[in-house]
């Protein structure tokens, strides 16, 4: 027996019968690549934002949970890798937020004000000064007094401070790269591409500083 989409087999499938494939594993087609109509296929996903997902859907049926499956795996992931004992930063006693603000220094290679170190790290000014503070007694870091203005301040980094920075950041991109291993080159790309469409988006709205 032939179907009558020219298949062998039950019947075509309609808008209300079973379909070829399951509805969670089919993408919407993509405009831009014809030679992917379906675009990738995404498995169904049994991590913890899942199980929130499925949670709020019990309590509340109609709401539209779909930005959380996106908005609440880059949270978690985020939250995860700051969190990662073998990551680098971590064992040097340092958080995402201050080694920010020693990269600031270090790949601009001149001495920043602390309200420019807060627009390149998008914080506070509190956040920063209480960073700054840390660090400076670490010996990270070193401040000097404006010679015009003295409620100014430059920041520079010390030469541990340097020596910390470049001993650091390949061993830590090291650890990012074991991390993405599991997604193969065209997903990682595919990935960075999505995730700098939306961030593009997200900068060109007006910014509320983080703590």
């Amino acid at each position: 027996m032939t179907a009558r989409n020219g298949r062998p087999g039950g019947p075509a499938p309609t808008a209300t019968g079973p379909a070829t494939e399951p509805e969670r594993l089919r993408a919407p087609a993509d405009p831009k690549n014809p030679a992917r109509p379906g675009g990738p296929r995404v498995p169904a996903r049994d991590d913890t934002v899942a199980a929130v997902v499925r949670q709020w859907r019990d309590v509340h049926p109609g709401l539209d949970t779909a930005p959380m499956e996106i908005i609440g795996r880059i949270n978690r992931c985020a939250a995860l890798l700051q969190q990662a004992e073998d990551a680098p930063l971590r064992r040097a006693g340092l958080t995402r937020a201050e080694f920010d603000l020693l990269g600031a220094l270090r790949r601009t290679g001149h001495e920043l004000t602390p309200s420019e170190l807060a627009r390149e790290t998008f914080s506070s000014g509190a956040a920063v000064t209480k960073r700054l503070k840390q660090l400076t007694e670490r010996g990270l870091v070193e401040r000097r007094g404006d010679t015009r203005d003295r409620r100014v301040a430059h920041v520079r980094l010390t030469d541990a401070g340097r020596d910390l920075v470049d001993g650091i950041l390949p061993a830590q991109l090291a650890h990012e790269r074991e991390v993405l291993s599991a997604l193969d080159d065209g997903d990682r790309g595919d990935l960075a591409a999505l995730l700098g469409g939306l961030l593009d988006r997200l900068e060109g709205r007006p910014r509320t500083p983080r703590a």
